[in-house]
Formats: structure tokens, C-alpha cells, sequence
């Protein structure tokens, strides 16, 4: 009966969330209703909602979490500033000449659009109205750009300094240390978010290099998809190099502080923001107005996270009080082929779960569920974080319901068609970059402190 209990709710809150009721009101909500039913039939004990107060004031004191709205800051800033625009534009002048150059552009500039933002719907919504009609002028396939564009746009969910690891960072560090107290040792190690940033470092360039390799076979074999464009520099190289440090320089002081140990990830992501600050100074893109629309979009971004993480924490409550982490436990450990089956159930879990729920709720509502039961099966915990963060970015570029698609066709007005096809590609890629870290787990060890 307990086992039915849990399953409802987990299903009752997905019906409820394709209705289009609020992620977080639903978590909430619809918990309650199952505590309050499930006390009525016997099946609950109120208890679990009693430890509701301390877990609203651990998210409250949470330092790991305060870096979340300064990321979220920094990020909003960077967009303000035109930083992607400045950098689109300078990219497209230096290598649009070449054949696939604009591609190729593309590519670099949203990669240091995802270390330098890590917000995802911001990157691609920007991408699409800068880079698409260029590419579209000048005789690029459109479902080939339009699927480069969502590609590289969701690289700040892989890509440090990423709002996504930071989330991880925190959920996990909680799993870890559960797993090693359930398996008897009390002096448990931890894992931090400055771990999984040097872990993703590698992992996020080769998936880059992968994207690469991909338009390096577009050139070979269909070259008339990304034809050679005329270009002229309006530009010194002096000018445009000038334009691509600012944000290099940016990435390397959040990043190297994180990584070298100087600074925390908040203490990071306050150096960032200051950045940020002062290259839109220097760009004369900030005043009053501005700053309090930056403001404002901050704390709305910051007060939906921490709304979902507080309906995450008490559906983890009523679903422990249905006992169905136990029932979840069971299962994933008595799957004929051991861990790896339990990791393979797991990620395609997640992997689904992303056509109608965002990373955030899947950070917060599945990871605290299934991380310590993998953790004790022995996965390093670094690695488990970079393989949920890679799958979460690929739930971003899926069809029919990939957020990343829902972003760059509400900014432009390509055909559903194209844009699918376009995105099937770099799916493969995101697979594919998947198993070579199942083959080669060492690739998220390369950076240490």
C-alpha cells in the first residue's frame, strides 16, 4: 500500500504540472493533500512535517545557495551590457570568411557566453535573434544554425561557472554525506561545488570539441550548408583581440578563484558580478534604469528557485513518510546488472522527467531521492554530478517539450520541422560525450585544486 501511496504522488504531481499549475505550489500543495489523506487512512505519520521548519532554515543560512542570486546577477548584467552581440559581431568579422566560419564563431561565443552567464533561456533567446538571420543572409541551412544555436546556448548548464552546478553541488554534498552515514562512517567526506566546477571543465570542452568536429564534417561533406562569406574588417585585429579579453579575463577570475582555493563560490560569483559591473560601465550600457530592471529580474529568478526548493523539501517529507525512498532503494538495488543498470534506470528517468519539468526541479525533487542510493553503490560523486548535469542539457534540446526549442522558436519563426531536425544531431553528440565519460570516468579528475 505504500509503495501505491508513493507512486500517486509522484504521478499526481506530474498530471498537476501538465495542467500548468506553478512547479512549486504543486510540490507543495499536492503533498499536503497526500499527508493530510494518508494521515486520515493511517498511512501517514504527521511527524515528517515537523522537520518542515528546520529544513526552511537550513535553504535560509545555506551559504553554497547565496552565490545562486549573485550568478544570476552577473548574468543579467553580461546580457545588458551586449556582451554576446559585441562578441558575435567581432567572431563573425574574424572567421566569417572561411567556410563555416560563422559556425565556428557561434561556437566560441557561446561557450564564453556559458562561463560567463550560465543562464540558459537568456543565451539562446540571444543567439537566435543575433546570429540566426546572419546566418540565414548568407546561405546557411537554417535547421543546421537553429540547432547550433540551442546547442551551444544550453553549454551553461555544463560550462562553470554554471547556475546548474552550483544547485548540484549543494544537493549532492547532502547525498554524499547521507550515503557515507547510512553506510556506517561518521566522519564523512564532502563534495563541493568548487569540485564539480574543475570536474565539468574538461567534460564541457570536449563536448565543444565535439560540437566542432561536427561543422568540421559539415565543411567536408556538405559544404553548401556553411558556405565561405564575404566579410570585411571594419576592425583592427588590435580592436577586435581588445574585445574578446574582457570576458576571458572575467572567466578566469571567477574560475581560478573557485578552482585555486582563494575564494568560495559566492565570494566567486561577488568578483563576477563586480566584473560584470564594470565592462558595462566601460560599454556605457548601465544606468538607474537598467540596474533596477536587473534588480528586479534577479529577485524574481532567485525567489522562483528557492520557492521550488522549499516545495521540493516537503515533497521529499511526505514521500520519505510513504517510505518511498526505501521502496525506490529496493528497486534500483535489486536490478539484475548492478550499478550500472541502477545508473542507466536512473539517468533515463531524468532524462524524460525533462520534457515537463525544468533542471531546477529535477535538481531538487530527484537527485535528493536517487543520490545516496547511487553513492553508496560507489560512484564518485564528482562524476555523478557532471553525468546528471550533461543529461539535464540534453532534456534542454529534446523534442516535442526541450525548453531550449521552446526558447528560440518563441524568438523567431522557424518551422518546428527544421528545428528538430537541426537539434537531432548535437542529441548524439550529448549521448555519445555521455558513454565516453561512462568509458573514461578519469576525465572529471584532470582539474583538481
Amino acid at each position: 500500500m505504500e509503495a501505491i501511496w508513493a507512486l500517486g504522488l509522484f504521478v499526481s504531481v506530474a498530471l498537476v504540472l501538465l495542467l500548468g499549475y506553478p512547479v512549486a505550489i504543486t510540490l507543495g500543495g499536492v503533498s499536503l493533500w497526500f499527508a493530510l489523506i494518508g494521515w486520515f487512512a493511517g498511512w501517514f505519520d504527521t511527524a515528517f512535517l515537523m522537520a518542515m521548519p528546520n529544513r526552511v532554515f537550513g535553504i535560509m543560512t545555506n551559504v553554497t545557495l547565496m552565490a545562486v542570486p549573485v550568478f544570476v546577477f552577473m548574468g543579467l548584467v553580461l546580457e545588458k551590457a551586449k556582451l554576446a552581440q559585441s562578441l558575435l559581431e567581432n567572431m563573425a568579422a574574424l572567421l566569417g570568411g572561411a567556410k563555416g566560419g560563422l559556425g565556428f564563431a557561434l561556437l566560441i561565443v557561446g561557450t564564453l557566453l556559458a562561463a560567463s552567464t550560465g543562464i540558459v533561456g537568456a543565451t539562446v533567446v540571444t543567439l537566435s535573434l543575433l546570429a540566426l538571420p546572419v546566418m540565414k543572409k548568407n546561405g546557411y541551412d537554417e535547421s543546421l544554425s537553429a540547432g547550433t544555436i540551442c546547442a551551444t546556448g544550453t553549454l551553461g548548464q555544463i560550462i562553470p561557472p554554471s547556475i546548474v552546478l552550483v544547485l548540484l553541488g549543494d544537493v549532492l554534498s547532502n547525498a554524499y554525506q547521507q550515503a557515507q552515514i547510512d553506510a556506517g562512517i561518521y566522519s564523512p567526506k564532502t563534495v563541493s561545488v568548487g569540485d564539480l566546477f574543475a570536474g565539468a571543465i574538461v567534460p564541457g570542452l570536449i563536448l565543444v570539441g565535439c560540437y566542432a568536429l561536427y561543422w568540421v564534417y559539415i565543411i567536408v561533406v556538405h559544404p553548401n550548408k556553411a558556405p565561405a562569406t564575404e566579410t570585411k574588417l571594419t576592425k583592427s585585429m588590435v580592436q577586435i583581440l581588445g574585445s574578446l579579453l574582457p570576458p576571458f579575463v572575467l572567466i578566469v577570475a571567477v574560475l581560478g578563484s573557485i578552482i585555486s582555493g582563494i575564494a568560495s563560490p559566492t565570494e566567486a560569483a561577488s568578483v563576477g558580478a563586480v566584473g560584470a559591473l564594470f565592462l558595462a560601465l566601460i560599454k556605457k550600457q548601465l544606468n538607474k534604469k537598467i540596474l533596477m530592471e536587473i534588480s528586479r529580474e534577479t529577485v524574481k529568478v532567485t525567489a522562483m528557485i528557492f520557492l521550488i526548493l522549499i516545495g521540493a523539501a516537503l515533497f521529499s517529507l511526505v514521500f520519505k513518510g510513504f517510505h518511498g525512498d526505501e521502496i525506490i532503494r529496493e528497486f534500483l538495488i535489486d536490478l539484475p546488472g548492478g550499478k550500472m543498470t541502477a545508473l542507466l534506470i536512473v539517468m533515463l528517468v531524468m532524462f524524460f522527467l525533462g520534457f515537463i519539468l525544468d533542471f531546477i526541479e529535477i535538481t531538487f525533487v530527484i537527485v535528493p531521492i536517487v543520490g545516496p542510493i547511487l553513492l553508496s553503490q560507489g560512484f564518485d560523486p564528482v562524476w555523478l554530478g557532471i553525468m546528471f548535469a550533461i543529461n539535464l542539457q540534453t532534456s534542454f534540446l529534446t523534442p516535442p517539450f526541450g525548453f531550449a526549442l521552446f526558447y528560440l522558436k518563441g524568438a523567431t519563426n522557424i518551422e518546428s520541422s527544421k528545428l528538430y531536425k537541426g537539434v537531432l544531431p548535437f542529441i548524439i553528440i550529448q549521448v555519445l560525450v555521455l558513454l565516453i565519460l561512462v568509458w573514461q570516468p578519469q576525465l572529471t579528475e584532470l582539474v583538481k585544486f
